[in-house]
């Protein structure tokens, strides 16, 4: 390789910048030590980002496939990638027509919308990302009540819907319309909710008069670890939503499957709320090109996020919830281990966590971790809580 010479403080500050080497993998960067010349000097290595599933890059794959899209006005119905896109997931699942969507929480408030009035009361498990993370969207889009109830780790006992008293003709009361389950469930550290229990809560909704709405952001998830397919999960919901920009490793987009009524009247929320995109086949091209090939890999994230609570469970004054899928939750128990100051800690040995609550912090595996960063994240969690634990012992 050439060093840049001689061009001047432009040149250097390019060369500067200069980096080699695919994305997430220590990469050669050629720095310039003066005006004039050049070394190669080894990148520090990269960081470990287990904050989200969300932080996946686009492969070299992936990107030749959305640079070679053939797309066209989508608001006009006109982009064929984005058309193809959405009859596969909706064959996929079972269901009459989809509907792309720039993210999961626009999936799942259009589903709130499309299938409630104003004043109608929605049943919402209360650990569920649409209550939790969606800034109140039932109540500022859809105008509905929010009415929270129990799980075991995201499971609802349909006896808890069955003992809901029906509002029959009554003018006093809000109209139950909507229950909303979440599988894989976020909050309960990548819990799946079992086909059976699923299938009992929808009988027992639609016993009610209730629609029912799946937010299956990690459904791709549950259905390798579990087995059942999509189509399976999807028949015990009226419409499901599901993200590609989460384990299956696109850019952008999730989906919102259900009966062509049901999806026409989210089409139109879609433009309300300016979700409508117009050559957006580029994104949807990603989303194709994940199903072809990120989606039969998932049992390697799986298997990934088990050593790892493995290995972080073995670490003083902490406790690990054994993960279903991709989701490890780190339970801090000795009162030295302060969240934030262990985020630091982990921070400055090129590890990344998120807090998750008042003493949790959650990891989540991906295409982007391999065994070896799994190796260095166990290692700097033991390294920052045995720093911690000494410090507190002084």
């Amino acid at each position: 390789m050439r060093t840049l010479a001689g061009d001047g403080p432009l040149r250097a500050a390019r060369a500067a910048r200069l980096s080699l080497g695919p994305p997430g993998r220590a990469r050669i960067r050629l720095r310039s030590r003066h005006a004039g010349q050049g070394v190669l000097v080894p990148d520090s290595p990269p960081i470990v980002d287990l904050r989200s599933d969300t932080v996946t890059r686009p492969t070299p794959a992936m990107r030749r496939a959305m640079a070679e899209a053939e797309v066209g006005d989508d608001v006009f119905g006109d982009d064929p990638t984005v058309q193809a896109l959405e009859r596969r997931v909706a064959g996929l699942a079972g269901r009459e027509a989809g509907l792309f969507v720039p993210s999961g929480t626009m999936g799942n408030q259009l589903a709130v919308m499309s299938q409630t009035s104003p004043g109608d009361e929605v049943l919402l498990e209360q650990e569920c990302h649409i209550f939790r993370y969606e800034q109140g969207g039932v109540a500022a889009n859809a105008g509905c009540l929010a009415h929270l109830i129990p799980s075991e780790r995201g499971a609802v006992d349909p006896r808890t819907i069955e003992a809901l008293p029906a509002a029959g003709d009554d003018d006093h009361v809000a109209r139950l319309r909507l229950l909303c389950l979440e599988n894989t469930h976020n909050r309960h550290g990548g819990a799946i909710v079992p086909l059976a229990r699923l299938s009992e809560l929808a009988a027992a909704a639609r016993a009610r008069g209730m629609r029912v709405h799946l937010d299956g952001a990690r459904l791709w998830n549950a259905s390798v670890a579990s087995g059942v397919p999509i189509a399976d999960y999807a028949a015990t919901a009226d419409t499901v939503m599901m993200c590609f920009s989460k384990a299956l490793g696109a850019p952008v987009g999730s989906i919102l499957v259900g009966d062509a009524a049901t999806i026409r009247s989210a089409r139109r929320h879609r433009k309300r709320l300016g979700g409508a995109m117009r050559q957006v086949g580029i994104l949807a091209a990603a989303c194709l090109y994940a199903l072809d090939h990120h989606v039969a890999r998932l049992d390697q994230d799986h298997r990934r996020a088990r050593d790892l609570a493995a290995g972080l469970g073995a670490a003083a004054g902490v406790r690990v919830v054994a993960p279903e899928t991709n989701i490890v939750l780190v339970e801090l128990e000795h009162p030295a281990l302060d969240p934030q100051a262990l985020l630091a800690a982990l921070e400055r040995r090129g590890v990344r966590l998120v807090r998750f609550g008042a003493r949790r912090l959650r990891a989540i595996t991906h295409l982007d971790v391999d065994d070896a960063g799994v190796e260095r994240a166990i290692a700097a969690l033991r390294g920052a809580v045995a720093e911690r634990l000494a410090a507190a012992a002084v």
